[in-house]
């Protein structure tokens, strides 16, 4: 061992002796002065020798002052120097990425090199927001990663990461930011943007956007992307026209499930399943036979504008929210809610009780039937 090494060692070993945050913080400066200087000239045994001193000293602050000020500023100072370092020891970087204060697990989630899309993946599903935010700008992110930060659908999360180029998206993340971008215009803008997005979603996207983001998509357009988002733009339009003006077929819909219904089959499992596949036809059918009602009931409450209508058949039929939140993704004329209009629904899902329902079902199913009213 080096005299550097030995004094070094010695240090830490009185710092952990009289136990003092003061010591140990200024032993961590030491250390990482040390390890930064000749961080690319070490073996592996040096490297994970530093770690056990790194992990022994952050273990000893965290003992014993993490409420103080300067524990965590050093502890953060500490993050930001060895995040971009390739060589740093790799127990270390991981203490460091799962901490709770994100002021210190920021600049590894941000930079490190060391964790792995396992080490991201599992961070991605067991911390907060801004840990999530802070890996969704790291320079390059596998799909398999992306896919399990937009999992967790944070806004905040999926504006990262479309405006982040080294991040990669797959086909499923994609469709969950469009969700998310029929209430963000900004996210549906960026979203745009994205020389990635499949040619499919594009238009998607923008057969649901406002004219007010199909022109700040065409502005910001870079030369490169501008005709491909002009004639998405024109696809989108002329879709929606079709769309609109075709007439739906129920009548198969109606007898698969009136048949499964007769033989006892016809439950919200099914309903649910159908729902998640999009089968638009199969849901309004399922959920009018599981409500006692009718698809001349149930069709225009999925096509409304608004989404609170649909609950009612909904509680009708005993359904649990999961359900209701397939249905609503399967919803023809609005598509998926906003997560913001989502949670109030499933608020006002839980307060509305089973009797009102009924009443609000049969007083709509009598209207529906009532011939018109005579001139004279």
């Amino acid at each position: 061992m080096s005299d550097a090494n030995r004094s070094i060692a010695d240090e830490v070993e009185a710092a952990m002796a009289a136990g003092s945050c003061g010591r140990c913080t200024e032993t961590v400066e030491r250390v990482t002065a040390l390890f930064l200087a000749s961080a690319g000239s070490y073996s592996q045994d040096q490297i994970e020798l530093f770690g056990n001193v790194f992990e022994r000293l952050v273990n000893s602050i965290e003992l014993r002052a993490m409420a103080d000020v300067s524990a965590r500023i050093a502890l953060a100072e500490l993050s930001s120097q060895l995040a971009p370092v390739p060589q740093a020891p790799v127990s270390v970087i991981c203490r460091l990425a799962r901490h709770e204060d994100i002021s210190i697990a920021g600049p590894v989630l941000t930079e490190s090199p060391r964790l792995s899309n396992e080490d991201l993946i599992e961070i991605a599903k067991t911390r907060g927001e801004q840990h999530l935010i802070a890996i969704a700008g790291r320079w390059w992110l596998q799909e398999i990663v992306t896919d399990a930060l937009l999992a967790r659908r944070f806004p905040s999360v999926s504006r990262r990461l479309v405006s982040n180029p080294g991040a990669r998206v797959s086909a499923a993340g994609f469709a969950m930011i469009l969700n998310q971008a029929l209430s963000d215009p900004e996210l549906a803008v960026a979203t745009g943007m994205r020389a990635d997005l499949p040619a499919g979603l594009r238009v998607q996207l923008l057969r649901n956007a406002t004219e007010a983001v199909k022109n700040r998509l065409l502005s910001r357009a870079p030369p490169h992307l501008f005709e491909e988002i002009r004639a998405a733009i024109s696809a989108a339009s002329a879709g929606a026209d079709r769309e609109l003006s075709r007439e739906r077929d129920f009548g198969t819909a109606r007898a698969v499930m009136s048949q499964l219904k007769r033989g006892g089959r016809l439950n919200e499992a099914i309903l649910r399943d159908v729902a998640r596949c999009k089968r638009y036809e199969e849901t309004v059918a399922a959920l009018a036979e599981l409500s006692e009602s009718s698809v001349e009931i149930v069709r225009p409450l999925m096509q409304s504008l608004r989404s609170d209508g649909i609950l009612v058949p909904c509680k009708v039929a005993g359904l649990a929210w999961e359900t209701v939140s397939a249905i609503l993704d399967c919803r023809y004329s609005s598509g998926v809610t906003a997560e913001e209009e989502r949670g109030k629904l499933e608020r006002q899902f839980a307060e509305l009780t089973v009797d009102k329902a009924h009443r609000l079902l049969r007083l709509w199913t009598v209207r529906s039937v009532s011939p018109p009213a005579k001139t004279r």
